[in-house]
């Protein structure tokens, strides 16, 4: 029997190539996203998943969400949070609906899914919990402080659950990104990823596929002895 992964932010960038991947690997894909439609009808074209909109900050949305993908495919042993947003701005410039915004998406997304998603994992004694952070969240980076704040966050939450489920069979990991190429460093300009690039000892940028090989490997049964951990998948930029 195939297992079933949800993934949030599944449209675009790195949340699109786990779907792809775990799909190719036989998985029942549940790819969630919010305002991407177009992106998301284009997936499920592409490999056959099953798409469900989700504000993923609004916590209602995301149990209905949940409920319906329970429904479909009679629970998720795997839940890849994924969906994010970033932001720079100076920190005296960054507002309280900034702040709130940034801890809604990246945080209490991670929340949200998780325990909507959690109980079937209990009841089967088994699942996998992969959160995607940053490099920037176990470092710190300036004029992103509600982003790297939020980041750290996930960084915590990953360690504590992970103590608290493993008895279950639980696995909870999380995978810090470090430059990825992908439209959220869109904003960049080629001088900026230029010198990000030479800054990486592997001497380029990531992809999402290095990024969705790792979510894989932490999917998959042969990783039952590693929870509680953050995977730097960041060419050797932070060390």
């Amino acid at each position: 029997m195939s297992h079933t992964v949800i993934i949030t932010g599944a449209s675009r960038g790195i949340g699109r190539e786990c779907a792809k991947q775990f799909a190719k690997a036989g998985y029942n894909v549940a790819a969630v996203y919010n305002k991407s439609e177009k992106e998301a009808q284009s997936l499920k074209e592409e490999i056959g998943c099953e798409i469900f909109k989700c504000d993923c900050s609004v916590h209602s949305e995301v149990c209905s969400a949940v409920s319906e993908i329970n429904r479909v495919f009679g629970g998720a042993e795997v839940l890849i949070n994924n969906a994010g947003i970033s932001e720079q701005a100076l920190f005296s410039d960054i507002t309280e609906a900034m702040w709130d915004n940034m801890f809604n998406v990246n945080v209490k997304s991670v929340y949200s899914f998780t325990h909507a998603a959690l109980p079937y994992m209990i009841h089967e004694k088994y699942g996998r919990i992969i959160n995607i952070s940053s490099m920037w969240g176990q470092v710190g980076a300036s004029c992103e402080v509600h982003y790297s704040a939020a980041k750290a966050a996930v960084i915590g939450f990953t360690k504590a659950l992970a103590k608290e489920v493993g008895l279950s069979g639980i696995t909870v990991n999380c995978i810090a990104p470090g430059v990825i190429d992908t439209d959220m460093n869109s904003h960049l300009d080629e001088e900026t990823m230029s010198y990000l690039k030479e800054e990486t000892p592997m001497n380029r940028l990531g992809s999402p596929a290095d990024i969705a090989r790792t979510a894989l490997f932490l999917a998959d049964k042969s990783s039952d002895f590693i929870t509680g951990q953050i995977i730097g998948v960041n060419g050797g930029f932070i060390i």
